[in-house]
Protein backbone atom coordinates (compact mmCIF):
# COMPACT_ATOMS: atom_id res chain seq x y z
CA UNK A 1 0.00 0.00 0.00
CA UNK A 2 2.58 2.42 1.26
CA UNK A 3 4.43 1.54 -2.46
CA UNK A 4 1.20 2.16 -4.29
CA UNK A 5 0.61 5.63 -2.31
CA UNK A 6 3.93 6.96 -3.27
CA UNK A 7 3.25 5.72 -7.02
CA UNK A 8 -0.55 8.02 -7.15
CA UNK A 9 1.06 11.02 -5.44
CA UNK A 10 4.07 11.19 -8.03
CA UNK A 11 2.06 9.70 -11.02
CA UNK A 12 4.08 6.88 -11.58
CA UNK A 13 4.10 3.23 -11.58
CA UNK A 14 4.40 1.45 -8.52
CA UNK A 15 7.61 -1.00 -10.08
CA UNK A 16 9.68 2.69 -10.89
CA UNK A 17 8.89 3.47 -6.93
CA UNK A 18 12.25 3.83 -4.32
CA UNK A 19 11.57 4.16 -0.95
CA UNK A 20 14.15 6.29 -0.18
CA UNK A 21 12.59 8.95 1.83
CA UNK A 22 10.86 6.40 3.98
CA UNK A 23 14.00 5.04 5.04
CA UNK A 24 14.25 1.61 3.35
CA UNK A 25 15.52 -0.51 6.25
CA UNK A 26 13.38 1.56 8.95
CA UNK A 27 10.24 1.02 6.95
CA UNK A 28 10.99 -2.84 6.76
CA UNK A 29 11.75 -2.96 10.21
CA UNK A 30 8.57 -1.14 11.20
CA UNK A 31 6.30 -3.42 8.84
CA UNK A 32 7.87 -6.61 9.95
CA UNK A 33 8.01 -5.67 13.63
CA UNK A 34 4.41 -4.86 13.56
CA UNK A 35 3.35 -8.37 11.70
CA UNK A 36 5.48 -10.03 13.99
CA UNK A 37 4.27 -8.57 17.01
CA UNK A 38 0.66 -8.93 16.19
CA UNK A 39 1.06 -12.59 16.11
CA UNK A 40 3.01 -13.17 18.76
CA UNK A 41 0.33 -11.73 21.06
CA UNK A 42 -1.79 -13.65 18.85
CA UNK A 43 -4.14 -10.33 18.27
CA UNK A 44 -7.36 -11.65 16.32
CA UNK A 45 -8.36 -7.34 14.92
CA UNK A 46 -6.97 -4.19 14.92
CA UNK A 47 -9.25 -1.57 15.54
CA UNK A 48 -7.70 2.73 15.91
CA UNK A 49 -8.18 5.36 17.66
CA UNK A 50 -9.21 8.05 14.35
CA UNK A 51 -5.91 9.15 13.52
CA UNK A 52 -4.09 12.59 13.96
CA UNK A 53 -3.09 14.60 11.50
CA UNK A 54 -0.53 17.58 12.22
CA UNK A 55 -0.53 20.57 9.62
CA UNK A 56 2.58 23.09 8.71
CA UNK A 57 4.96 21.79 6.02
CA UNK A 58 8.21 18.86 6.09
CA UNK A 59 10.95 19.24 3.77
CA UNK A 60 11.99 16.48 1.60
CA UNK A 61 14.09 15.47 -1.31
CA UNK A 62 11.20 16.47 -3.59
CA UNK A 63 11.02 20.29 -1.55
CA UNK A 64 8.52 21.09 0.95
CA UNK A 65 5.40 19.39 1.44
CA UNK A 66 2.28 19.69 2.89
CA UNK A 67 1.63 18.19 5.92
CA UNK A 68 -0.18 15.61 6.18
CA UNK A 69 2.43 14.49 3.72
CA UNK A 70 0.71 13.41 0.23
CA UNK A 71 0.94 9.62 0.68
CA UNK A 72 0.02 9.91 3.89
CA UNK A 73 -3.03 11.43 2.75
CA UNK A 74 -3.65 8.73 -0.11
CA UNK A 75 -3.40 5.70 2.59
CA UNK A 76 -5.94 7.25 4.92
CA UNK A 77 -8.45 7.63 2.28
CA UNK A 78 -12.08 6.11 3.76
CA UNK A 79 -10.40 5.92 7.57
CA UNK A 80 -11.72 8.35 10.49
CA UNK A 81 -9.09 11.01 10.88
CA UNK A 82 -8.81 14.07 13.26
CA UNK A 83 -7.18 17.52 13.23
CA UNK A 84 -4.84 17.98 15.28
CA UNK A 85 -3.45 21.94 16.05
CA UNK A 86 0.36 21.39 15.69
CA UNK A 87 3.06 21.96 13.36
CA UNK A 88 4.76 18.59 12.73
CA UNK A 89 4.17 15.22 10.91
CA UNK A 90 2.16 13.28 13.56
CA UNK A 91 1.55 10.20 10.98
CA UNK A 92 4.47 8.84 9.01
CA UNK A 93 3.48 7.40 5.28
CA UNK A 94 4.93 3.74 6.58
CA UNK A 95 2.69 3.94 9.70
CA UNK A 96 -0.13 5.30 7.82
CA UNK A 97 0.45 1.98 5.59
CA UNK A 98 0.86 -0.19 8.40
CA UNK A 99 -2.30 0.72 10.51
CA UNK A 100 -4.72 1.25 7.61
CA UNK A 101 -3.57 -2.21 5.95
CA UNK A 102 -4.08 -4.41 9.13
CA UNK A 103 -6.72 -2.49 11.27
CA UNK A 104 -10.25 -3.29 10.50
CA UNK A 105 -11.64 0.25 11.38
CA UNK A 106 -10.87 3.51 13.07
CA UNK A 107 -13.22 4.72 15.71
CA UNK A 108 -13.80 4.95 19.75
CA UNK A 109 -12.07 2.46 21.37
CA UNK A 110 -15.11 -0.87 21.80
CA UNK A 111 -16.32 -2.48 25.27
CA UNK A 112 -13.47 -4.90 25.88
CA UNK A 113 -11.97 -6.57 29.03
CA UNK A 114 -8.09 -5.13 29.14
CA UNK A 115 -5.65 -7.75 29.22
CA UNK A 116 -2.19 -5.18 28.55
CA UNK A 117 -1.43 -1.64 27.81
CA UNK A 118 1.96 -0.67 25.94
CA UNK A 119 3.58 2.57 25.13
CA UNK A 120 6.51 3.31 22.80
CA UNK A 121 7.47 6.93 22.57
CA UNK A 122 8.86 9.16 19.98
CA UNK A 123 11.55 11.40 19.96
CA UNK A 124 9.83 14.65 18.78
CA UNK A 125 9.35 17.07 20.95
CA UNK A 126 5.65 17.62 21.02
CA UNK A 127 3.03 19.99 23.15
CA UNK A 128 1.41 16.66 24.43
CA UNK A 129 2.80 12.93 25.19
CA UNK A 130 4.41 11.99 21.92
CA UNK A 131 3.22 8.69 22.55
CA UNK A 132 1.44 5.15 21.08
CA UNK A 133 -0.60 3.61 23.17
CA UNK A 134 -1.55 -0.21 22.51
CA UNK A 135 -4.47 -1.49 24.22
CA UNK A 136 -4.39 -5.26 23.93
CA UNK A 137 -7.94 -7.32 25.78
CA UNK A 138 -10.96 -9.13 24.46
CA UNK A 139 -13.81 -7.54 22.79
CA UNK A 140 -17.18 -8.08 24.26
CA UNK A 141 -18.89 -10.33 21.41
CA UNK A 142 -22.09 -7.77 20.55
CA UNK A 143 -18.79 -5.59 19.25
CA UNK A 144 -17.58 -8.32 17.00
CA UNK A 145 -20.74 -8.73 15.73
CA UNK A 146 -20.93 -5.22 14.74
CA UNK A 147 -17.27 -4.37 13.07
CA UNK A 148 -17.44 -7.74 11.06
CA UNK A 149 -18.18 -5.87 7.77
CA UNK A 150 -15.50 -2.55 8.62
CA UNK A 151 -12.81 -4.77 6.75
CA UNK A 152 -12.64 -3.71 3.31
CA UNK A 153 -10.59 -0.38 3.60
Amino acid sequence: RLGEAEAHVHGVPVETIHFHEVGGLDAIADVVGAVVGLRRLDVGRVLLSPLPMGRGTAHSLHGAIPLPAPAVASLVAGWRVRGVDVEAELVTPTGAAVLTTLAVSAGPMPAMTVERVGYGAGQRDLPFPNVLRLWLGRAEETYGEFISGHGDH
